[in-house]
């Protein structure tokens, strides 16, 4: 959500699950992160320290002191924080104060913190909010001591901060709660759509991974935010077609004609690279529509993941067979959020290309 405009964002059935397997003689987390990192230790008698160090580096952020891409050392650091703050309150200094889970005097026992996931990184599908509310819950289960669903939002939301600068409420609303949620005012809703509506099921939506963007999220907002604040006119238009594209889902339909429309402001305020421009072109030659997820890109060639819909199967076959660097697959959305228990056949959420 920028300037007033309202921000959508839905639950999809791509999966982050994340472990713990204690293990001894050891002195802290080891962290085995598949496709992020080659892993990290983290001594446990320092993970206040480590806690306190990102919350400073933060506060160097806003300060204007650091680049947002300095607030974190290491991709696994956001996890083993999103541990931290579940066992030590968040100072005042750096935002809202986050309450612990309640289980600080509690030891955490070595061992092995690991995940794997069916989401791309780092393009534009939530997949920093997805690892901290997977986290998030299961260490709720270990300490059995779990949250509301309010509380688990807000403390996603407030360690996605370290990883996109002022993190908005919208990707960790979708990753807690479930479904279709919408940030407008201040508050969250949850649109509903019919129970044959074509996500629920993945017929005719998909998702294609345009290559990983070069440009952060927050390197993103700086620059919008840098050329467009002031203009009203262009966040009116972008809230306009946020309720068109709602009012169509609620009533069945794909929406396509607003997927158009906020494609084109997107380039407008300039974070669509022309290559991801030209597919997109090729998806509405077909009788589609498509447009970015996420922050997109202010520079480089890539945008991170395309929403595409096209009800001719057949016809998105053939254009991937011409695009065949391009990871895809069928977008379906997952009604629940984050929770404890094994993910059902992990393998049919893996990308189709």
């Amino acid at each position: 959500m920028l300037y007033g405009a309202p921000a959508l964002a839905m639950a999809v059935a791509h999966y982050t699950e994340v472990w713990f397997k204690p293990v001894n003689p050891s002195e802290g987390l080891r962290t085995v992160f598949s496709g992020l990192s080659s892993g990290e230790m983290y001594p446990l008698r320092l993970l206040a320290q480590f806690k306190s160090s990102l919350d400073r580096r933060f506060d160097q952020f806003l300060r204007g002191e650091i680049d947002v891409l300095n607030i974190m050392k290491q991709p696994d650091d956001l996890a083993v924080y999103a541990l931290a703050t579940l066992l030590q309150d968040s100072p005042g200094g750096s935002g809202a104060a986050i309450p612990a889970i309640g289980a600080v005097k509690r030891s955490i026992a070595p061992g092995q913190l690991g995940s794997r996931s069916s989401l791309p990184i780092g393009a534009g599908l939530g997949s920093s909010a997805a690892i901290v509310a997977a986290t998030t819950v299961l260490f709720e289960s270990i300490l059995e001591r779990p949250k509301t669903l309010e509380e688990r939002y807000e403390r996603v939301r407030f360690c996605e901060r370290l990883k996109h600068g002022r993190a908005g409420p919208i990707d960790a609303a979708a990753v807690v709660r479930g479904g279709l949620v919408r940030a407008k005012d201040g508050g969250i809703e949850a649109p509903d759509i019919p129970d044959d509506h074509g996500l629920l099921e993945g017929s005719g939506w998909y998702w294609v991974l345009h290559g990983k963007p070069e440009s952060s999220t927050g390197e993103c907002v700086s620059t919008v935010r840098a050329n467009h604040r002031r203009d009203v006119g262009l966040w009116e238009d972008f809230a306009a077609c946020t309720d068109a594209f709602i009012a169509a889902m609620e009533t069945g339909e794909s929406g396509e004609s607003a997927i158009r429309q906020n494609q084109r402001l997107l380039e407008h305020i300039g974070v669509v690279p022309e290559p991801a421009q030209d597919f997109v072109r090729q998806v509405e030659a077909l009788g589609g529509a498509a447009k970015i997820c996420g922050a997109g890109s202010v520079s480089g060639n890539f945008a991170g993941v395309l929403l595409v819909h096209l009800d001719d199967h057949a016809a998105m076959s053939s254009l991937m067979a011409k695009h065949s660097q391009l990871s895809w697959s069928k977008l379906r959305m997952s009604r629940t959020g984050a929770s404890i228990g094994p993910v059902d056949n992990f393998a049919a959420a893996e990308p189709a290309q």
